[in-house]
């Protein structure tokens, strides 16, 4: 089945207006790298960070694409991570498991579930447009405690659909640059966001942060 992204094609035209909209809070190379805790990686830019939950993507960013386990060189930082952020306040949100359009009854995410013990979204509508949706998820389980999407973090390899998610959110993203597999190996998607990203941060664009419920 093929895997369009209708969301991510409208998504883009807002680059024209603010291209500043795809542009990580922070960089790592790979998920070994994500500080702990989390909230460090957004230190240094002048003001508090209260991270309560982070949303993950899956492909090329803690697993190789189309697979469920957790990349073996990444498992014991996976733990940690899983542990800094319990239960509800970790949620893989994936554009293929979960993704409704594509894994329209739901065996890619239960299969994603049962490999990695995290929750993973069900959502209509794709990255980086399903923010709503991963709010209501938020809304369903109070004991998550996210009152408001500065308290997200966005971990993700795709500048296009993850940080882009964060941004159109108002939530912190976190772009995982290398990821697992060889840039030699990545789609041509992978290979221009690892262009396009430094061109537009040469040229002075940066992230906007994200205003808190106090602002």
């Amino acid at each position: 089945m093929m895997n369009l992204n209708f969301s991510g094609t409208v998504n883009v035209f807002k680059l024209l207006v603010k291209p500043s909209l795809c542009l990580p809070h922070a960089t790592v190379s790979t998920f070994n790298e994500l500080p702990f805790p989390l909230g460090r990686a957004f230190e240094g830019r002048g003001k508090e960070v209260d991270i309560r939950a982070v949303v993950l993507d899956k492909d090329d960013c803690f697993a190789y694409p189309h697979t469920n386990e957790v990349y073996p060189a990444y498992v014991e930082r996976f733990k940690l991570l899983r542990k800094e952020f319990p239960g509800r306040r970790l949620l893989v949100v994936s554009n293929t498991a979960g993704a409704t359009t594509y894994d329209r009854d739901g065996h890619l995410a239960r299969e994603l579930e049962a490999a990695t013990g995290v929750s993973v979204l069900a959502h209509r509508v794709k990255k980086p447009g399903c923010g709503d949706e991963i709010m209501a998820h938020f809304k369903s389980h109070p004991e998550a405690g996210v009152t408001h999407p500065s308290q997200i973090a966005v971990i993700g390899d795709r500048l296009m659909t993850d940080m882009m998610l964060a941004n159109v959110m108002g939530s912190w993203g976190l772009w995982i640059k290398d990821g697992v597999k060889p840039l030699n190996e990545k789609s041509v998607f992978s290979k221009f966001d690892h262009r396009f990203g430094p061109f537009l941060m040469a040229r002075g664009y940066r992230a906007f942060d994200p205003q808190s419920p106090f602002e």
